[in-house]
């Protein structure tokens, strides 16, 4: 009988634990729009839908928000080895909020929506002082710039490879660094800490 009134107590506190920070997600952080009007409650549904989805833009499942056609300044150096264009994949679909050209609520074929990404939040156009992103990272360009680690043999401390974990089609993206859905439960939605520089040295070789 104490037994199992003991392994009652144990599976009570573990569940009690459940809803207390070990699964994370979108639910109550900035990307949670649900208690927004203008979302009909929905939280999923300002990105994604089951039906009818834009499929114009790759590595976006099921995509349902409008999508930025903005022209970007991108960052650019005298030290950097990488080719850096227009945002494009994930990145895009980032900026078609955060550029503030797009309006939070026009998702799901709406246009004239009138809540518009303000404050921090607010990136704009101009990438010139934002690190790169839509820019190839692989083997090539760690040997080139020699400051960067081989993504496809470093470990990410995240599971696999820089190459596997952290990027979308060999190339270093918004979603290399930060997880729309809030996976890891870090500030700024980042994939992991960043305590010591330890996300930015992931890459970096400083």
């Amino acid at each position: 009988m104490k037994r199992i009134s003991a392994l009652f107590l144990v599976l009570t506190f573990l569940v009690a634990l459940s809803g207390t920070g070990f699964a994370q997600g979108i639910g109550g952080t900035d990307h949670d729009f649900s208690g927004q009007g203008w979302s009909s409650g929905q939280i999923c549904a300002v990105c994604h839908t089951p039906h009818n989805s834009d499929v114009s833009v790759a590595d976006a499942p099921l995509w349902n928000h409008e999508v930025t056609a903005a022209t970007f300044t991108p960052y650019s150096s005298t030290t950097l080895d990488a080719t850096v264009g227009a945002p494009d994949g994930i990145s895009k679909l980032c900026l078609s909020c955060h550029d503030g050209t797009v309006a939070l609520d026009n998702f799901g074929g709406t246009t004239g929506g009138t809540n518009f990404v303000t404050g921090d939040q607010l990136i704009g156009t101009d990438l010139s002082d934002d690190h790169p992103v839509s820019l190839t990272y692989d083997a090539a360009l760690a040997t080139a710039d020699a400051e960067l680690f081989n993504p496809t043999s470093t470990n990410s401390g995240l599971g696999g490879t820089i190459s596997a974990d952290m990027l979308f089609g060999a190339k270093l993206e918004c979603g290399s660094c930060h997880d729309v859905h809030n996976g890891a439960g870090v500030g700024k939605f980042l994939r992991k800490s960043n305590a010591g520089s330890a996300l930015c040295m992931t890459c970096h070789d400083k």
